[in-house]
């Protein structure tokens, strides 16, 4: 074997099992062919050894990415989303199936999709299938073409072409999930509970108001009872309350097969701190007090969280900045899949926390919901996605510097702790020159 490797990545320190220790990586044919001691490296045709300050990680996995092409391809596009990802250490993203056009709803929209992405893409892309309205019958197609599950909202979504699913068409649209054996991922917000009354211009107080804390918890306990009478797999996104993990982590304690995320943005700002106007902070559902942050983390530790992923949910600065600060007027959502990793290490090591915790939570737990057993890990046979990390190193965030197509980030200015300085996809390094991710589909390698 040690003749045909291609490369060995020798690590002093390395993520291996949930643990920090000494490896040597040797990788064939774009997959981890052997790892072994740090003392006895196997031969290879390349030996690259990391430095003393660097530590050997899996490439992430980020299953919530909001591409947008084609047909909003100015918010952003598979090409410029695919390089920040890159950037930020993220080797495999699944892609959202709003808010382009057309949205990722039957089998014909799917092909457009990877059409557009062809040839585009600097680390693997799969898709999620939309849920809306009218099309029940596209759900089993749309699993038989590869996608990952099924995205619905239980609210309106803000794009009109993508449609919100309600009660009684939920329930049907999981018991069908549950009959294909499929994941079904919910944004859930009870839209009775939203306020707009409250909504106050420019004030973020009055935003927050407009979206209670009740409004996801009662949408929670719906997609908990529906996923219960159907048994079918539910995950909850971007979860931003957490006066719902009791009932999540009752749930499963009955054998509810239902599993949580929740977001960069929520573990590191909070409402008390997010000025008047800053609509670059505004996203659904909000970002709330640093008591909730503060809980948040501890169902991180508690595994009563099950993973951390981006919501990467970009659009042009002027839809940003839309009403000059106005909340209810500017697009809700935080461009942010390049800066993940070094958002939540500083959180994470700010709270004693270790890297093979954050590894956990944002490679190999949501590799493993979304079926990408070949993802997240360093382990013998899966993809050698590989990420050169300085935990030490920090960096203020430039707007410039990132690699999303819109030059808006609500972390702007911020210090943040960890860079990325090399990203491997299958053993050869990420090169702007020469995309070479592929597009996946469920269940094929």
């Amino acid at each position: 074997m040690a003749a045909e490797l291609d490369l060995v990545v020798r690590a002093r320190r390395a993520i291996v099992d949930g643990e920090e220790r000494a490896v040597s990586v040797g990788v064939a044919d774009g997959r981890i062919a052997v790892v072994a001691g740090l003392s006895e490296p196997p031969a290879a045709a390349r030996i690259v050894t990391l430095e003393d300050d660097e530590v050997l990680l899996p490439g992430l996995v980020d299953t919530h990415v909001h591409v947008n092409e084609p047909g909003r391809t100015e918010w952003e596009g598979f090409a410029s989303a695919t390089a920040a990802a890159a950037a930020g250490g993220v080797t495999t993203i699944l892609d959202m199936p709003l808010n382009s056009v057309p949205p990722t709803t039957t089998v014909e929209h799917l092909r457009v999709k990877q059409e557009a992405a062809r040839g585009q893409v600097r680390v693997d892309v799969g898709f999620w299938g939309g849920a809306v309205p009218g099309n029940l019958g596209d759900l089993e197609s749309l699993h038989r073409a590869g996608v990952f599950g099924f995205k619905c909202f239980l609210l309106d979504s803000g794009v009109e072409e993508f449609g919100h699913l309600d009660p009684g068409a939920f329930a049907l649209a999981l018991e069908e999930t549950a009959r294909l054996g499929a994941l079904m991922i919910v944004h859930a917000e009870d839209g009775s509970l939203i306020d707009d009354g409250a909504l106050d211009g420019v004030r973020y107080a009055g935003f927050l108001a407009s979206r209670p804390r009740a409004a996801e918890e009662t949408a929670i306990g719906l997609v908990v009872d529906r996923a219960r009478t159907s048994g079918g797999r539910a995950h909850i996104v971007h979860l931003s309350s957490a006066g719902a993990v009791p009932l999540l982590r009752a749930a499963r304690a009955e054998g509810v097969d239902v599993s949580v995320e929740t977001c960069p943005h929520y573990l590191t700002f909070d409402a008390e701190h997010i000025g008047d106007g800053a609509t670059e902070l505004k996203c659904c559902p909000p970002i709330r007090e640093a008591d909730n942050r503060e809980a948040l983390w501890a169902a991180l530790d508690a595994g009563d969280i099950d993973f951390v992923v981006s919501d990467h949910s970009p659009c042009t600065a002027e839809l940003k900045q839309r009403g000059a600060g106005d909340f209810g007027a500017a697009w809700g959502g935080i461009a942010s899949v390049q800066l993940g990793l070094p958002a939540v290490w500083t959180g994470a090591r700010g709270r004693g926390r270790t890297l093979a915790e954050v590894v956990g939570w944002m490679a190999s737990a949501p590799a493993e919901r979304c079926g990408l057993a070949h993802k997240g890990r360093i382990a013998v046979g899966a993809d050698a996605d590989l990420v050169r990390f300085a935990p030490d190193d920090s960096f203020t965030v430039d707007v410039a510097r990132l690699r999303h197509r819109n030059p808006v980030s609500a972390y702007a200015g911020r210090r943040l702790l960890g860079v990325v300085r090399e990203t491997w996809l299958r053993g050869a390094t990420v090169d702007d020159d020469a995309p070479r991710g592929r597009l996946l589909e469920r269940g094929r390698r």
